[in-house]
């Protein structure tokens, strides 16, 4: 049933109204960020679609059909050439997924939908074709699906999933119905990861905030180098605005333009970043629940009692002038030294 799933409410009550009605469109577009639950809205729908006993048009999760394809999972590939050319098939014959092989989804794949698309359900009212990462479409396989989407069957249903609808096709677009899926709020999300039992209840609260409003990104988040590269930023910040330690700031941008640490350098601006942000909210007045480190609300307020708004918003800008600098491939020891000693300057 949908209640089960997290967020995105507006979607549920979109996919109730076509069940109850008896019109769920023979393709979908399933429009959103990553990892704000579109796959698994998917396969609920697919759910409902092939249910024996639905309960007001929804799954009844309790039937043979909903317990296999809740049991479902899509395995990764194995071998260079395991399966690259077919559906990979769920627990329901009459559920399979498309998904990209080495960025792409091939034509093969397509032209199977194509084949099955168009052949009676094996066991259920309705064929299902789930087509992950739909944005990995090239040319060919665009034109392959086309086939089908111009006169989808009726008891077949596609559902496109994408975070980046602007690079499919515009007659492809135009032949599915959009569902646009939200980010989901921090509240959703800490629910979702204290109900799961993985983390303590302080951690699912900051991960909530770090996540960008995906279940995905904070079920794969790293919060131990987070928090390690997190201190790391905050002793940039008070050297900055406090102590006005010029010492420590150099040593600080050395550190992080180790060439160990290269992958990490992005990230870290996008943590001082978001520092600043949280501190310059503090020095507004405003509460600490609203911050994305909250758990550093004690800190962060000592540092805003020093910082005037017209200098977080000067670091800030600095910050995204040396972010586009990266893409000109500017120097970037110079460029850390020269953004970390301005910050301390008044």
């Amino acid at each position: 049933m949908f209640d089960r799933l997290t967020g995105n409410q507006r979607v549920k009550e979109t996919l109730r109204r076509m069940l109850t009605g008896g019109r769920v469109p023979g393709a979908l577009l399933f429009v959103g960020e990553d990892g704000v639950g579109k796959k698994r809205f998917a396969l609920e729908l697919a759910k409902a679609l092939n249910c024996l006993s639905p309960s007001s048009s929804e799954a009844c999760d309790v039937c043979s059909s909903c317990v296999r394809l809740s049991q479902s999972k899509f395995p990764d590939y194995t071998t260079a050439d395991d399966n690259k050319d077919k559906l990979v098939r769920s627990e329901h014959l009459d559920v399979a997924l498309a998904r990209p092989y080495n960025r792409v989804l091939r034509i093969e794949l397509m032209r199977e939908i194509e084949r099955e698309a168009n052949s009676r359900p094996f066991e259920g009212r309705a064929r299902v074709f789930l087509i992950d990462d739909a944005d990995k479409l090239n040319q060919n396989s665009s034109s392959a699906l086309l086939k089908t989407l111009e006169e989808p069957p009726k008891s077949s249903h596609l559902i496109l999933i994408t975070s980046r609808p602007g690079s499919l096709l515009s007659t492809i677009r135009s032949r599915s119905h959009v569902v646009r899926f939200a980010p989901l709020a921090p509240a959703e999300i800490e629910e979702h990861l204290i109900r799961a039992g993985k983390v303590s209840r302080e951690d699912a609260r900051l991960l909530s905030r770090v996540a960008g409003g995906s279940i995905g990104r904070a079920a794969e988040f790293d919060l131990e180098t987070y928090r390690e590269h997190r201190q790391a930023m905050l002793s940039v910040l008070n050297a900055a605005a406090v102590t006005l330690d010029r010492t420590q700031l150099l040593r600080a941008a050395e550190e992080m333009n180790d060439p160990k640490r290269k992958d990490e350098y992005e990230s870290r601006l996008d943590l001082l970043a978001g520092l600043i942000h949280d501190v310059w909210t503090l020095s507004l007045g405003t509460s600490a629940d609203g911050l994305i480190n909250e758990d550093l609300g004690p800190q962060l307020s000592k540092i805003g009692s020093r910082l005037e708004s017209k200098r977080a918003a000067r670091w800030l800008s600095q910050i995204e002038t040396l972010r586009r600098g990266l893409d000109v491939n500017i120097n970037r020891k110079v460029s850390t030294d020269v953004l970390f000693l301005s910050m301390a300057e008044s």
